[in-house]
């Protein structure tokens, strides 16, 4: 027999939006299930060193930080369940999500909180320099560049965003680009141009994170010339792959509304989406900030969204007795 479990909310994602999410709903005597999904903890559990986090003076450790998020989530009634959605049925409510496990998850509101995830060149030395001096987020580590020599990679809107960002860290910004123009914004481009502290190196790609020293940290990059196949080396000690991200959304396309780069779209101002009892919240819906005190932020306004919800329905079912 197919195992159901019955909650009036289901969270789908168990990173700082989800968490958020659950903690706020278990305190509104919601009760919900958190699916934890492929990446147990989101983002923060591939991040060592957290310094932006509000609430804590010293540096903290990300899969620390997300440890005690669950335990609080738990500690006020929410249930975690390991398993993986690989299917959802949003024709009607309540909705039904199915799992890996081959659990059947029937749900009255649904929260989608399954994040976004950084885009890497695939580098198996990019790999090994992850966490040593290569980074995908400029914001959350930059601070840790103060008066060193960094590098970014990518020619977009997010790359130039990010460069100009390491300029309040580091007096010595390369960005590398693989073609001879960018495709960010013009005001962008223009802001980065006059940049006195950033330069440009056009038509080549990375070939290598380059270590060194002990403990070992990224100390250059070996760039490849995409006209000549000439490769030469800079010296940096950190290096910003900014290529986009890509938001966990597969699951959902032609079920929810989604916007051009696969962002599940929500009603300004709310996490409310097009599917009536479905909200979103995190890196999943926010291509703009991507950073975990704004998922939580938002990850708390889904649970309020869906306590107003489902008190709104109660009151209609009540009306109409």
């Amino acid at each position: 027999m197919t195992n159901i479990v019955s909650t009036r909310v289901a969270i789908l994602g168990s990173g700082p939006a989800g968490l958020s999410a659950a903690i706020y709903a278990a305190r509104a005597g919601l009760a919900p299930v958190v699916i934890q999904g492929i990446q147990p903890g989101g983002q923060l559990t591939t991040t060592t060193d957290v310094e932006n986090y509000p609430g804590f003076r010293d540096v903290i450790q990300g899969p620390w930080l997300m440890e005690e998020m669950q335990a609080q989530a738990e500690h006020v009634g929410t249930k975690m369940v390991w398993d993986y959605i690989v299917d959802v049925d949003l024709s009607r409510r309540p909705f039904r999500l199915q799992g890996d496990s081959g659990t059947v998850y029937s749900c009255d509101t649904l929260v989608i909180a399954t994040g976004a995830q950084a885009k890497w060149l695939g580098l198996p030395s990019e790999e090994m320099m992850k966490g040593k001096g290569a980074s995908a987020c400029a914001t959350c580590d930059g601070f840790f560049y103060r008066g060193k020599k960094v590098a970014v990679i990518g020619g977009g809107n997010t790359a130039v965003e990010e460069a100009l960002y390491l300029t309040n860290h580091s007096h010595d910004v390369t960005l590398i680009h693989r073609r001879d123009t960018l495709r960010a914004e013009r005001i962008l481009q223009d802001r980065l141009f006059a940049h006195p502290n950033v330069k440009v190196i056009w038509n080549h790609e990375v070939a290598e994170f380059v270590g060194g020293g002990q403990p070992e940290a990224l100390v250059g990059l070996d760039l490849r010339d995409t006209r000549t196949g000439a490769i030469t080396r800079i010296d940096v000690d950190g290096a910003f792959v900014a290529i986009g991200h890509k938001p966990a959304t597969e699951l959902f396309q032609g079920k929810i509304k989604l916007d051009e780069d696969g962002y599940i779209e929500v009603v300004t101002g709310t996490t409310r989406t097009n599917v009536e009892g479905v909200f979103a919240c995190g890196d999943v819906m926010d291509k703009v900030y991507r950073q975990a005190v704004t998922a939580a932020g938002t990850g708390c306004m889904a649970a309020l969204d869906v306590e107003r919800f489902l008190a709104a329905q109660e009151y209609e079912a009540l009306a109409a007795e």
